[in-house]
């Protein structure tokens, strides 16, 4: 019995924190989400793109998926997006790099605007930036 005393010390707190950390990872980061987005839409993968797409922007899935399979080597540099706390706004610095033929095209990363659906956040196409 008395094992069980000083365990318990150290298997409360450690769970208590598992539920934690699980409870913030149910309804995620809308920053990460962003990320995770642009990473599967560069990279054509189309599970990850349609489970992150919000129910408005469900109609542009074919677009999504597609946009660089025209393209070879597209790929992310410098991606760093931070939610603007308290709106539905995340802004990314960065740039998409694909290649067109023979011609390097970059598109610069930009505002994005997010929605909680189903206690998940998704992104839900680009928008201004905040003022």
């Amino acid at each position: 019995m008395k094992i069980w005393k000083p365990l318990l010390f150290l298997i409360i707190p450690t769970l208590a924190l598992m539920l934690v950390a699980c409870a913030g990872g149910a309804s995620g980061d809308p920053a990460q989400t962003v990320e995770r987005y642009l990473q599967a839409k560069v990279e054509g993968h189309e599970q990850t793109v349609r489970s992150l797409l919000c129910s408005e922007m469900e109609a542009n899935t074919f677009q999504e998926v597609n946009a660089f399979t025209s393209v070879s080597g597209a790929h992310i540099e410098g991606m760093k997006c931070q939610w603007i706390e308290g709106s539905d706004v995340v802004t990314c610095e960065g740039k998409i790099v694909a290649t067109y033929g023979a011609e390097e095209t970059e598109f610069p990363l930009a505002a994005y605007r997010v929605v909680k659906e189903d206690g998940e956040w998704k992104w839900c196409g680009e928008t201004a930036p905040p003022q």
